[in-house]
Formats: C-alpha cells, sequence, structure tokens
C-alpha cells in the first residue's frame, strides 16, 4: 500500500548520500592540515629578488637560518636580482604554490604596481601574505668630495647646479629609489637618478665618488658612515636612528614632513595551503621575537614588524595605493 511517504531503502540512501558529499567537502580541509602537519618534509628556497649583500639578502640569511633550526630542513636562498625586482618576484609568482617557494620582499614591489605596467604578474593576484619582517630608516648620505657639510647645504648646492648632480639607486621602484624621487619632489631640486643592478653596486658607486648622493638602509650603509667613506646628512625616520643618533632627521634638518623607510615581508605563490601560510606566519614571528635577532636588529637600526597574514595582507594593498598617489606627483616618472 502506497502511503506517499518515503521508504526505508529511500531514507537510508539519502542518508549515505548527504554523509558522502560532507566527507568530500571536508577531504580538503584534512588534506590542507595533514599537508600542513608534514610541512616541510623538504628544502624550501626563498627568492630573494635582489642582489646579495643588501638588506633583504642579509634578514633572509638570518631567517632562513633560523628556519631551519626550527624545521629541521634546509631553507636556501637563493638570489634572483634584476629589473628591479621584477624578475625574482615574477619567478616566485609562477612557482608552484605548495609551500616550498617563497619570496622574499619589500615596498620595492608594492612600488612597481604603479611604476612598472609591464609586469606579467600582480602581486596582489598571484602572490599571497604570509608575514613582515622588519622596518628600517634610511639615511642620506654623500660623497666626502660633495662640499655640503649639511643637508640644507646639499639642497642648496642641488638648486643652484639642476641636473648636474646624480644619485644612486639598486633600480627603479626600489626604496632607494623612491625616497630619491621622493626628496626631489619635496625640496625642488633636479638631481639625476643613476639606478645600479644592486644596493651593493649602488653603495659602491658612491663611496667610490661615481655619484655624489645616495639614499640608503641604514642597516647597510652605517659602517661606510662610521668609517668615513660617507657623509651622512640626515636620516629618515620619525626619530633619531639609535645607530647613528648624531646625525638630524630630515625633518629636523629642514625637509619637513619627509620619511622613507625599508621594509621587509615574505609572501608564496597564490593558492598555496592557508594551513601552510598559518604555519609560516606563526614561525616568523616568534623568531623575530627572539631576544637576540631583536637585539641583532636594534644593533643595525632595524625593529621587528609582527603582523597576521590578514593583517599583512591590508598593509600591502595599502602601501600599494600609497606609493601610486606618491608617484603621480613625479615630475620624471620613469
Amino acid at each position: 500500500m502506497k502511503t506517499g511517504l518515503p521508504d526505508r531503502n529511500s531514507i537510508a540512501t539519502a542518508a549515505f548520500s548527504l554523509a558522502l558529499s560532507a566527507a568530500f567537502c571536508l577531504l580538503p580541509a584534512f588534506a590542507s592540515t595533514s599537508w600542513a602537519q608534514d610541512y616541510p618534509a623538504h628544502m624550501v628556497r626563498i627568492i630573494v629578488p635582489f642582489g646579495a649583500g643588501g638588506p633583504a639578502d642579509v634578514v633572509a640569511r638570518v631567517l632562513g637560518n633560523a628556519m631551519e633550526a626550527s624545521f629541521k630542513q634546509p631553507f636556501v636562498i637563493e638570489n634572483r636580482p634584476g629589473a628591479g625586482a621584477v624578475i625574482g618576484t615574477q619567478d616566485a609568482a609562477k612557482s608552484a604554490p605548495d609551500g616550498y617557494t617563497l619570496l622574499m620582499m619589500s615596498n620595492t614591489q608594492t612600488a612597481n604596481e604603479s611604476l612598472v605596467p609591464q609586469r606579467k604578474y600582480q602581486l596582489m593576484r598571484d602572490l599571497v601574505a604570509i608575514a613582515s619582517i622588519n622596518v628600517a630608516d634610511l639615511v642620506i648620505v654623500v660623497h666626502p668630495s660633495v662640499p655640503a657639510k649639511t643637508l640644507q647645504e646639499f639642497i642648496g648646492l642641488a638648486r643652484s647646479q639642476p641636473g648636474k648632480l646624480n644619485y644612486a639607486s639598486s633600480g627603479t621602484g626600489t626604496p632607494y629609489h623612491m625616497a630619491g624621487e621622493l626628496f626631489k619632489n619635496m625640496t625642488g631640486t633636479d638631481i639625476v637618478h643613476v639606478p645600479y643592478r644592486n644596493s651593493g653596486e649602488a653603495r659602491t658607486g658612491v663611496i667610490g665618488g661615481q655619484v655624489q648622493m645616495m639614499i640608503d638602509s641604514v642597516t647597510t650603509m652605517a659602517p661606510n658612515v662610521m668609517q668615513g667613506q660617507v657623509r651622512a646628512l640626515a636620516t629618515t625616520g620619525k626619530t633619531r636612528s639609535s645607530v647613528l643618533p648624531d646625525v638630524p632627521m630630515a625633518d629636523e634638518a629642514g625637509v619637513k614632513g619627509y620619511e622613507a623607510t625599508i621594509w621587509l615581508g615574505l609572501m608564496a605563490p597564490k593558492g598555496t595551503p592557508q594551513a601552510i601560510i598559518d604555519k609560516l606566519n606563526g614561525a616568523v614571528n616568534d623568531i623575530i621575537k627572539r631576544p637576540e635577532i631583536v637585539k641583532l636588529w636594534a644593533d643595525q637600526g632595524a625593529t621587528p614588524m609582527s603582523m597576521t597574514p590578514d593583517e599583512f595582507d591590508k598593509f600591502l594593498r595599502g602601501d600599494i595605493v600609497k606609493w601610486a598617489e606618491v608617484v603621480k606627483r613625479f615630475p620624471d616618472r620613469p
């Protein structure tokens, strides 16, 4: 007799189908969690799209050594400089999203979003945020042969000789280039940009007198200042540098509101499992809070910068907007 109600077999079949569907839905989450628990199972490479000896390279090696000790797997640093960090960043963006290729990046990448339209990648489309690492002020230096002892004297010299002085950077879009263009914009000076292949070569250029000026990271240029190889005119932070305490801030030295920094962070190819991103974020934040790391960076003029993946994602998007607005004001935009 038909009652219009489903029979027991139909109910059992429906229940089984529902349970099976639910199980399949949960499989990716279980797989991701399991994968993260085993991660890393072999070597991880960190692409550094900058030359050896610069801040990103130095920090990558400190971080890589610490992560290797924590995870008991090799973290190999691979320098891939060129085209203002575009080459190495593009390589990272095209890598497999499995957690075994990471990108050491800086505000170079956020500036390039508006400076280099020919890129084959988009930062926030093709890569995901893992963690911020540290931030450092810059220092404005000149070769000792430059007849300017203060920042105001240098500005006066540059204004009296438009287009005759030059400044070095490690390439278009790097923090040193952006800081230089911002300085020109805020001081009304015409100083020629000379891009080098990496920060080491740029540093050598100003120390050797091939270029008159450079705005470089305190962490790498301070020893040259102390040795008298260059003359420091100002630092670029909101407070005086603990490494160069006798050097005034640009804001103190007459360029009101001038501020420029270099920060570093870690990203991975889009599609990298969130569980791995979270695991890496936790490891980075643990490392940068260790007293010996804090002291090491403080002695060099850098400060740890701790964020969750979501916080770093928002930070990156905001920095892209900030530099896009700054680039619009550059009279000789690349």
